[in-house]
């Protein structure tokens, strides 16, 4: 390093530089010695570049696994809550076709009734509130196109 500044300092005056046999080896070897610690400094680093990649690869797969997980819980509460509203057509079809017409959320409404027997999900869309029903109906050819016709 001194060797550089030196050098630069007797440029920059218009000297020209005489560095000894010495001090050139010193230099080189720096080097040598910089260039041995960033190639280790790059192993070291794509070793941790690998394991991040594994994982990422790792976090993916779970991601994964819980998607599906969730979509079968999501699936098994829709098709109780459309066991429920099965029971409550036979009982007062009005009063079920009631409650669907007030739920917020149509799509909710909906996969109640996808997963419904198409009799009582016939007889419970008799019903519902015409907005709602057509809604739902709209909803309802979606979600057979994304899962094949029931």
């Amino acid at each position: 390093m001194k060797f550089l500044i030196v050098t630069i300092i007797n440029v920059s005056y218009g000297q020209t530089p005489s560095p000894t046999t010495d001090e050139i080896k010193k230099e080189i070897k720096r080097l040598e010695q910089l260039r041995q610690e960033l190639k280790k400094t790059i192993a070291e680093n794509k070793k941790i570049l690998e394991k991040i990649k594994e994982e990422r690869k790792k976090l993916e797969k779970e991601k994964k696994e819980l998607e599906e997980i969730e979509k079968k819980i999501t699936e098994k509460r829709y098709k109780k809550l459309a066991k429920v509203f099965e029971k409550a057509v036979d009982e007062d079809p009005e009063l079920a076709a009631e409650r669907i017409s007030k739920m917020k959320d149509p799509v909710k409404a909906a996969y109640i009734i996808y997963n419904m027997k198409e009799s009582k999900a016939g007889v419970l869309m008799d019903y519902i509130d015409p907005k709602m029903a057509d809604r739902i109906v709209r909803i309802l050819a979606q979600i057979r196109k994304q899962k094949g016709n029931k």
